[in-house]
């Protein structure tokens, strides 16, 4: 795994004794939250124990994950990030499936698991897909995802980090379609394309190609409809579930774009505007 590749300065006992307490940490962490929703169903009646069972379980989770940010850094940052991150996916898998309910009661905490993780391990690229998926779609705080991709972004050198370019994509995504901020926009995929140029990654030549025509379509028309088809593509390639996947399509349809799922999973996406195929 990504993380295990890491390099730490601990070796032998205390990397041990460190990693047990990442490790035990971890594990309490997990337990609690799901003590605390189980102790909350057994008391409430069966219309209102969803309800408050989301509401008093977030309250201290919340308190948690902002503690989780001010972790003692000791060489398994990482490891804490992956923690938490594995806590997140169980998350946002059940406010995903209940997204009404949640919003109703208590807050959508994910803005606060990437909070956490982005302070601890602002390295791995997947983390930022799905912290635009869970905090732009939905938390609807495109503003706070854009934030958190640019305080991660200030810390990776495309050097060392071959495939943060995609990280450029993801934040210029949110700032046309989520913020209207083309002009910002227009910046990320500048940034992705040179970033792209810089790397060795499978496809960096094409993702720099991509960008740097999404970029001048928006410094002619920061409104372009091409620009705006083109990164709705991005989030239909990469949408994590079949919720996201139907907006997007919608999306792209409404634009004039027409899309064609092909057999071998990959997507076509016509645009009438620019009479142009994409291809993701």
């Amino acid at each position: 795994m990504y993380f295990l590749g890491r390099k730490s300065p601990f070796h032998g006992k205390a990397a041990v004794c460190w990693g047990l307490a990442c490790g035990v940490f971890i594990t309490t962490f997990q337990s609690n939250e799901i003590k605390h929703l189980k102790i909350d169903a057994v008391n409430l009646s069966a219309e209102d124990r969803p309800a408050e069972a989301y509401f008093k379980s977030d309250v201290e989770l919340k308190e948690t994950l902002t503690l989780l940010r001010y972790a003692p850094s000791l060489g398994f940052r990482n490891v804490l990030a992956n923690g938490v991150f594995l806590n997140f996916l169980q998350y946002f898998s059940d406010i995903s499936s209940d997204v009404s309910k949640h919003n109703d009661v208590g807050q959508n905490l994910s803005p606060e698991f990437f909070e956490a993780i982005i302070s601890l391990d602002p390295f791995y690229k997947e983390y930022y897909l799905f912290l635009s998926s869970s905090t732009t779609l939905y938390a609807a705080q495109p503003q706070k995802t854009i934030a958190l991709m640019a305080r991660g972004l200030e810390k990776m050198d495309p050097n060392l980090m071959h495939d943060s370019f995609y990280i450029w994509r993801y934040k210029g995504v949110d700032e046309l379609l989520f913020l209207g901020d083309g002009q910002s926009a227009k910046h990320s995929f500048e940034k992705a394309a040179e970033w792209a140029s810089r790397s060795d990654e499978p496809d960096s030549d094409l993702i720099e190609m991509a960008s740097r025509r999404t970029a001048a379509f928006l410094a002619a028309d920061p409104e372009s409809r091409y620009a705006q088809i083109a990164a709705w593509s991005s989030v239909l390639s990469h949408a994590l579930n079949d919720t996201i996947r139907k907006r997007a399509i919608e999306r792209i349809e409404e634009l004039g774009g027409s899309v064609d799922l092909q057999e071998s999973d990959s997507v076509r996406i016509d645009s009438a505007h620019s009479h142009e195929t994409l291809l993701n």
